[in-house]
């Protein structure tokens, strides 16, 4: 009977030291299927996606950079200079005749030297005097400045004319009218320097010329100035 009793006892120690074990074991495969199933699942079933949150505010400004390198070396650039205009200064003059009495056709009546000061401006000229023609028959003439003894080209002559029409031949012969007229008129293109200025009179093209006269009894002057472009 002792024996049986002690063999009882060992069995049942192995029967319980046996389900231990299993039920360890059977506790460690639960755990790590639970881990696993956490692991995949983040521990719980995925429902349906809730509604876009609103914006944050903004976030404070960060830290600055460190400073980058410095870039290459740039190529050598052209020196620009600012030219500086001096300002205009006036520059005019005028010669002026008491009494010329030119009677004369043909060649010069009066010369005026001007001083001009830039190639890049113009000329504006001036006659003043008294003007007269007289002819039997139809004549004309013409009264004209030269720079430097040419005419003006830029752009066009400087002149005024006198025109008579046939009439009577006694008629013709008694008009005798002094008139004071003006000459005027802007030429440009004339460099810089001396400038010899003139008025002459002379023919019209395709007229035959007549008695003419310059500067009677009165005062005749040339005005030039220098203007800017």
């Amino acid at each position: 009977n002792m024996v049986s009793l002690l063999a009882r006892l060992l069995f049942f120690a192995w029967m319980v030291l046996h389900y231990c074990g299993t039920e360890k074991v059977r506790q460690r495969a639960l755990r790590q299927r639970d881990a696993e199933f956490i692991e995949r699942y983040n521990g719980c079933m995925q429902g349906p996606a809730g509604t876009p949150g609103r914006d944050g505010n903004p976030g404070m400004n960060g830290i600055p950079g460190i400073p980058g390198r410095d870039g290459l070396k740039g190529e050598k650039g052209e020196c620009m200079r600012e030219i500086l205009e001096e300002p205009w200064k006036p520059n005019f003059k005028q010669c002026a005749w008491k009494s010329l009495n030119y009677g004369i056709d043909l060649g010069k009546i009066a010369e005026c030297t001007f001083t001009k000061m830039r190639s890049d401006s113009a000329l504006r000229v001036v006659f003043s005097g008294s003007l007269r023609l007289k002819c039997k028959n139809a004549c004309c003439q013409r009264w004209y400045f030269t720079f430097n003894g040419a005419e003006c080209t830029g752009p066009l002559p400087i002149e005024a004319i006198i025109y008579l029409d046939q009439g009577s031949p006694e008629f013709n012969s008694t008009i005798n009218i002094h008139r004071t007229s003006s000459v005027e008129g802007l030429c440009e293109g004339i460099h810089a320097g001396l400038v010899d200025v003139a008025v002459w009179v002379g023919t019209c093209v395709d007229y035959p010329r007549g008695d003419a006269s310059t500067g009677w009894n009165s005062v005749s002057r040339v005005i030039i100035e220098e203007l800017p472009k």
